[in-house]
């Protein structure tokens, strides 16, 4: 049988883990183990050498408060080229909150000034400001497109931003809200996705909770760099994880799944 392996680039492990992030490296780390599939994960701090990233099979980022979250602009704004190059050449990569809109064209303040963005990704985000509540709460997203993930099998997580994201025609939605507020509480849409990468506002984090999300990014970065895409991945036990997101679902009065 085949060995893999995989290097997973966590960017700025530091900065950019305020809501148990973190697990989501935990999880692929464990999802790779249990089928004998090696992993190195290589820490992205602050003033990394950009081409470390080209070493990198799949890509994590999440979120941050807003003042760790200046610092990692200015320092990932020289790296943006070749983060953009392999985003474009479609390296698999799982983008949360702040890591999210990063990616996008800007970020503007309640107080009306832009934070520009890395312009990846046709996607921006504005703070209205106090007079608007944060979004938090629970969130279930239903999959819109059954081709990238298990059907019938929604997203959970918990979400916590002030900001509100809008994406424009270049990327779609990653789910459509079923209980939460989403992207920005107005258009039902969740997350978004451009080739292989994928954006959410779910923390808690989110792979524990979708372990199918976990997968097929797993999977995605197996295909790119054995060019190979026959791969598939052994299935696991994920009972536990199965029982736990069923219970949300009740807590959430969501029968119908």
């Amino acid at each position: 049988m085949k060995k893999y392996s995989l290097t997973i680039g966590w960017l700025y492990p530091e900065l950019m883990s305020t809501y148990g992030d973190r697990g989501n490296i935990i999880v692929f780390q464990k999802r790779c183990e249990w089928r004998g599939i090696k992993t190195e994960v290589l820490r992205l701090d602050l003033h990394f050498n950009p081409n470390q990233l080209g070493q990198c099979n799949l890509l994590f980022m999440g979120g941050a408060q807003d003042k760790q979250q200046q610092i990692v602009a200015e320092d990932l704004s020289k790296k943006r080229d070749v983060l953009k190059e392999m985003i474009e050449n479609g390296i698999p990569g799982l983008y949360i909150c702040g890591a999210y809109q990063f990616l996008g064209k800007y970020y503007k303040e309640a107080d009306g000034s832009i934070m520009p963005g890395l312009d990846i990704l046709d996607l921006y985000t504005v703070n209205p400001g106090s007079n608007h509540p944060r979004l938090i709460g629970n969130i279930v997203a239903e999959i819109l497109n059954a081709k990238y993930l298990i059907h019938n099998t929604p997203l959970v997580g918990f979400e916590n931003h002030g900001g509100r994201t809008y994406l424009g025609k270049n990327v779609k939605p990653l789910g459509k809200v079923i209980k939460g507020f989403g992207n920005n509480g107005e258009d039902s849409s969740e997350g978004a996705i451009y080739k292989n990468s994928f954006c959410s506002y779910l923390h808690g984090p989110i792979l524990p909770k979708n372990p199918n999300l976990a997968d097929h990014l797993i999977m995605l970065a197996l295909r790119k760099k054995y060019d190979d895409d026959e791969i598939c991945l052994a299935d696991l036990d994920d009972s536990l994880e199965k029982k736990a997101k069923a219970n949300i679902l009740h807590k959430l009065r969501l029968k119908r799944y």
